[in-house]
């Protein structure tokens, strides 16, 4: 039974392995980003036509404000020539007065359609800046899940494969062979020096003692 769970346990872990692998090939997290900075090519591109358009309606404010003033300088000029009696001059600065009002309604019309599809472009390019942020912290929380899914996988293999853990094992009994064979050399050969030294000395004290013993006997 356990050999059972051990091969549905290597299978899945091949499984998984494999997975990892096809999707390594395929690199989603390489497939995201790129997709993310086409996201943010486009989003800068609006932002761009968004500043266009900014200044396009200051443009067309100013020259409102330009053809409204030379209507009114014009419509100033036609009275006072007619009060001169200049009719002439009177007609010339009334058909320019005519002129500069017809062009001030234009630009005013053209000033409002472009006030409306600005407001319109802000609008999209804000929702924009937030759909791209909110892809960015997606796409940071997908990393996360898959450093996350990487080092479990890492460390099951270290902890729960029994191939990887009876390879571990026997590195570490091999060592252990090895130093039990290294701590009875040294003992081995300290427990033999322990012996020649107090050999040696009993000898040196068995001559010292029969030393005596003649020296006694000669006196």
């Amino acid at each position: 039974m356990g050999n059972l769970f051990t091969r549905i346990k290597d299978v899945i872990v091949a499984d998984l392995n494999e997975t990892l692998q096809k999707k390594e090939k395929e690199n989603p997290i390489a497939l995201l980003n790129e997709y993310l900075r086409q996201c943010e090519q486009e989003t800068a591109k609006v932002g761009k036509l968004v500043e266009r358009q900014s200044q396009l309606k200051d443009e067309f404010r100013r020259e409102y404000s330009q053809a409204m003033e030379l209507a009114e300088k014009r419509k100033y000029q036609a009275e006072i020539a007619l009060k001169a009696g200049e009719e002439k001059l009177c007609r010339f600065a009334t058909a320019e007065h005519q002129q500069y009002v017809e062009r001030a309604e234009r630009l005013n019309s053209s000033l409002a359609q472009i006030s409306e599809q600005l407001q319109e472009l802000e609008r999209k390019y804000e929702e924009m800046k937030r759909k791209l942020k909110d892809m960015q912290l997606r796409r940071m929380e997908l990393m996360g899940r898959e450093n996350v899914t990487r080092a479990n996988i890492g460390m099951n293999q270290v902890l729960e494969s029994d191939s990887y853990s009876s390879q571990s094992y026997s590195k570490f009994k091999d060592i252990e062979t090895y130093l039990e064979r290294l701590e009875k050399k040294v003992t081995s050969y300290f427990n033999g020096n322990t012996i020649d030294l107090q050999v040696a000395q009993l000898e040196k004290g068995m001559d010292t003692k029969e030393n005596k013993s003649l020296n006694l006997l000669k006196e």
